[in-house]
């Protein structure tokens, strides 16, 4: 029978899963000694997306968006610190680039994770129910288990905040065959070894993932000989929105915008703005165009297609091989190709945690089943109590495109803890772009005038 340990203490808060997100939290709370936090991670250590630490991957956000340094450049915890800590800052200094290894970036947030003693790690949540104390009031209770003791633990808290991330979105065509020959790119380092071994290998999708794996299988290629396609339905392989004001989109300014705008208008622009987040950064499609170029020379035809406009529709087994129905939509016909193994570079959807299961009534939805979240990244619930749940990465559709990127992480989190406290612990900047996204009050007018500008 498994042991059970309850803690006396309350906690202020607590962060259930550590990602890049709620490590920052962690780390901008270390320095605010009224709040007693304590943060969940059901993984042994921190590790940030390791199927995709490929040789050469950059970051496509410049190193000021670490776990801090966005709203604290003091911080023990900022990427410069951590450079001065291991002796990389002249390193860093030569390098004379913005954009930093991934894998570096992995290393910088386990130096983190590693000196914040209330980040604990093999602690899987099971639960999180709603608990009434003797005084009427209303907190959390969080079960856990602790896989180093192999023990049930419960703890209170006054809030929660969830960090778990996304989980990746696999289309319906290739879910029944998910395994070892199809798999997503979130699982690529790990099973790159039998790319070499196969006859065809299909990448699916064209966002930044998807070239990446695109790149280093097509490297692989040339040494192994098997065929290599590069599926998208998209209309091309095109670069994601990389220019100074297209960059605005992601700030506090255009997510207060886009928090304001109805819902329905949400939903229509997110349609729209595909290329701030889901495209290909215009290095590595040159870094493909390259490599594609320099195996060209002297005649040769390697054995590596693109193809855009086409969508997989349906995936067979046949034998050892896969048979994937294409369509290509703006031809509108359907065609037939084979691949051993599908990588698939389809993206991340959020997930609703287990955890949460016992709560859901408690929580309000909106028509679609999606979180209804406060503009300060509070869930909307049926408790009265002022004790909160707010949620990380989990609000596209009510905070727009940025709700995922690291470079508005440590904006979120210090409204968080602003929220948490009742207090401004760390400032919040309301002016920080050029353009203006929604209309200036200062210029409006009450003149009636009509669209032909005729009064």
């Amino acid at each position: 029978m498994d042991s059970i340990k309850k803690s006396n203490d309350l906690y202020d808060v607590i962060g259930i899963g550590i990602g890049p997100f709620n490590l920052g939290l962690a780390a901008l709370l270390d320095s605010v000694p009224e709040v007693n936090a304590l943060f969940f991670e059901k993984k042994s250590t921190f590790d940030w997306h390791p199927g995709m630490l490929i040789e050469g991957t950059t970051l496509q956000v410049p190193f000021f968006a670490d776990l801090v340094s966005m709203v604290d450049v003091r911080s023990d915890y900022s990427f410069l610190r951590y450079l001065e800590e291991h002796n990389r800052l002249y390193h860093f200094y030569f390098l004379e680039k913005f954009h930093i290894p991934r894998k570096e970036y992995n290393h910088y947030c386990q130096w983190v994770s590693e000196q914040l003693e209330h980040c604990q790690f093999g602690m899987d949540v099971q639960s999180v129910v709603p608990f009434p104390l003797e005084n009427g009031e209303y907190v959390y209770e969080v079960r856990v288990w602790n896989s180093s003791t192999q023990s049930t633990d419960f703890f209170l808290t006054k809030h929660i905040v969830i960090g778990i991330g996304s989980v990746p979105s696999v289309p319906k065509p290739f879910q029944k065959e998910l395994g070892k020959t199809v798999f997503h790119t979130a699982d690529y380092l790990a099973n790159k070894k039998i790319c070499k071994q196969a006859n065809s290998v299909a990448v699916i999708g064209s966002g930044q993932s998807a070239a990446e794996v695109f790149l280093d299988v097509a490297k692989e290629q040339k040494n192994h000989g098997f065929s290599l396609q590069w599926y998208t339905r998209s209309r091309g392989f095109f670069p994601m929105e990389y220019s100074k004001l297209g960059l605005e989109y992601f700030s506090p300014d255009y997510t207060e915008f886009f928090y304001q705008l109805p819902q329905e208008k949400k939903d229509h622009l997110l349609q729209e703005q595909d290329l701030l987040y889901k495209g290909i950064s215009a290095e590595t499609i040159a870094d493909i165009y390259d490599y594609l170029y320099e195996r060209s020379v002297g005649g040769e035809e390697p054995d590596i297609s693109l193809q855009a406009m086409t969508e997989i529709v349906d995936v067979e087994q046949q034998g050892h091989s896969l048979e994937l129905l294409a369509y290509h939509r703006i031809k509108e016909k359907y065609f037939v190709s084979n691949a051993d193994i599908v990588i698939l570079g389809t993206g991340y959807k959020p997930a609703f945690p287990a955890f949460l299961s016992e709560m859901k009534d408690w929580i309000a939805w909106d028509e679609k089943g999606r979180y209804k979240v406060k503009e300060d990244y509070r869930l909307e619930t049926y408790i009265e109590d002022q004790h909160e749940i707010f949620v990380q990465n989990g609000e596209v559709h009510t905070h727009g495109v940025g709700a995922p990127d690291l470079g508005l992480g440590a904006h979120r989190n210090a409204i968080i803890i602003n929220t948490i406290t009742g207090r401004e612990v760390y400032p919040v900047h309301s002016r920080n772009v050029f353009q203006t996204f929604g209309t200036k009050t200062s210029s409006t007018s009450s003149r009636p005038v009509s669209l032909s500008g005729k009064k």
